[in-house]
């Protein structure tokens, strides 16, 4: 079987760049959708600007899969009204604009594998979260509501829709972690609010696997949970980086009052509990690399 054609939009992103870097190693080819221009020879850049509605049409030639990981930061700038906006614009209207330019040029995509987020349960305490859970009512969950179903409307077009609710990725380079390790770091790192809030992480290599598995696996389809088996707690998470990198715990935990003014309602992104199931995709027979947070911190920080 030859080898397929990507697309990713969001690949200049963390994820973006270490999923793009396992397909070409594995002799696929891979473009890019990206507000600018990029300087990779490896990787054909299109441009688009999703705000004025523009995109190469050029970009889907040849293509078989889109991946589509494209979305403002959800933790990057305080929630006001005009950063909520964008942080749906920047997921939904999107994937709209690909789906306006396959319903106009013939092309030959069979596949959308999309991101959307734990978000979707939002704060939802000690019960575990399956794919079959109704959503929360807060905004991050209108968000991966509105997401999903923008990337849903590729059904229409008889494509085979895969969508992956990703969970807290745990990768040095960026994301979590680092803000996480920071206070720690620096002898004042100590568990959010009560500690008790779960916390479902993802080593970055099982996101990658999954992602292949998406791109590889036509039997999947539908949305995922993109969780590790074994969820822990914020204070467990604290705790086990505190060991990785050999740094005592004395500060008191930090008040969920002050994270709130700090915060305003982005704060529920680490006071919210969300304790989520990995069984569909391992029933799917996805094999995770790191299922036990202390390997997963072990090989991060190896």
């Amino acid at each position: 079987m030859s080898k397929k054609n990507i697309l990713i939009t969001g690949g200049s992103g963390l994820l973006g760049r270490r999923l793009t870097r396992v397909l070409l190693n594995k002799g696929y080819s891979v473009s890019h959708l990206s507000r600018k221009p990029g300087n990779n020879p490896d990787i054909k850049t299109y441009v688009w600007d999703i705000n004025k509605g523009l995109i190469d049409e050029h970009c889907i030639e040849g293509i078989d899969t889109i991946v589509h990981l494209a979305g403002t930061g959800i933790a990057d700038k305080r929630w006001t009204d005009a950063r909520k906006k964008e942080l749906i614009d920047s997921r939904v209207r999107s994937i709209g604009l690909i789906y306006d330019l396959l319903k106009k040029k013939p092309h030959q995509v069979t596949t959308v594998v999309s991101a959307s987020g734990i978000g979707y349960y939002s704060n939802r305490g000690d019960e575990l979260m399956t794919e079959a859970d109704a959503p929360a009512k807060d905004f991050i969950a209108h968000c991966c509501v509105l997401w999903e179903a923008a990337v849903d409307e590729g059904e229409k077009l008889n494509l085979r829709v895969v969508k992956f609710r990703t969970g807290v990725v745990l990768d040095k380079e960026g994301g979590a972690l680092p803000t996480l390790a920071k206070p720690i770091k620096l002898y004042i790192g100590s568990p959010i609010g009560t500690g008790k809030q779960w916390v479902p992480w993802i080593h970055w290599a099982d996101v990658v696997n999954i992602y292949m598995e998406a791109i590889e696996n036509h039997g999947l389809k539908g949305v995922y949970n993109m969780v590790a088996p074994n969820p822990v707690t914020n204070k467990q998470l604290t705790q086990a980086v505190a060991k990785q990198l050999h740094k005592p715990l004395w500060a008191p935990n930090v008040p969920a009052f002050m994270l709130k003014l700090l915060l305003g309602e982005m704060s529920s992104i680490v006071l919210g509990s969300t304790k989520v199931s990995a069984q569909k995709i391992q029933d799917a027979g996805f094999k995770f690399s790191y299922t036990e947070l202390p390997a997963a911190l072990k090989e991060i920080y190896g």
